[in-house]
């Protein structure tokens, strides 16, 4: 398996592993799912703003996608990252997504982050998420009892989170950060 930076020609599998999630889980909380341009806005969003989006691939299949983006828009939140990773069902339960966090979290603290935070939705049943977050050192920091609506039933958010580099035990290189956030 080969962790990578996303490419444009692998927008099209991005967008059906992303679909099928829309469809089948709680985990995103997205009720219709992006088309190919919407998803591929997005990822030309992310890149521009300086956060990675990458892809786990084998024999030349992508297996799933992650990316780190903005958790809020306002300046002082610049130094943390919020996660997403999204797997192929056939992916699941093979350690891809520990690699697609762990290569993500390497980006994101060579980036200059601080703090990455992880918005886990489906609380109640998004246990593989939990797990790999877990694993790679993410504590349980707050739920968000009732916060969507989907499937025709009430959801929590689990937020996770865990320290990158030196955390909140130093302060920051304002100009490690100068290209974050930008529109």
């Amino acid at each position: 398996m080969l962790i990578r930076d996303c490419q444009p020609a692998d927008m099209p599998a991005v967008t059906a592993i992303y679909e099928h999630a829309v469809l089948n889980h709680a985990a995103t909380y997205e009720l219709e799912p992006p088309s190919l341009e919407t998803m591929s806005a997005r990822r030309e969003t992310i890149l521009r703003r300086g956060f990675p989006y990458i892809v786990a691939e084998d024999a030349g299949i992508v297996l799933g996608f992650a990316y780190g983006n903005m958790f809020r828009e306002r300046l002082a939140y610049r130094f943390m990252v919020e996660d997403s990773i999204y797997l192929a069902p056939e992916a699941q339960k093979k350690g891809v997504g520990s690699a697609l966090l762990g290569e993500l979290l390497t980006q994101c603290e060579a980036r200059g982050f601080r703090q990455m935070i992880a918005v886990i939705g489906d609380a109640e049943k998004s246990l593989g998420s939990i797990g790999v977050h877990t694993r790679l050192g993410f504590a349980v920091t707050g739920r968000i009892n009732g916060s969507g609506y989907k499937f025709g039933r009430w959801l929590d958010t689990l937020i996770m989170q865990k320290a990158l580099g030196e955390g909140r035990d130093s302060q920051p290189d304002h100009l490690s950060m100068a290209g974050v956030l930008q529109p």
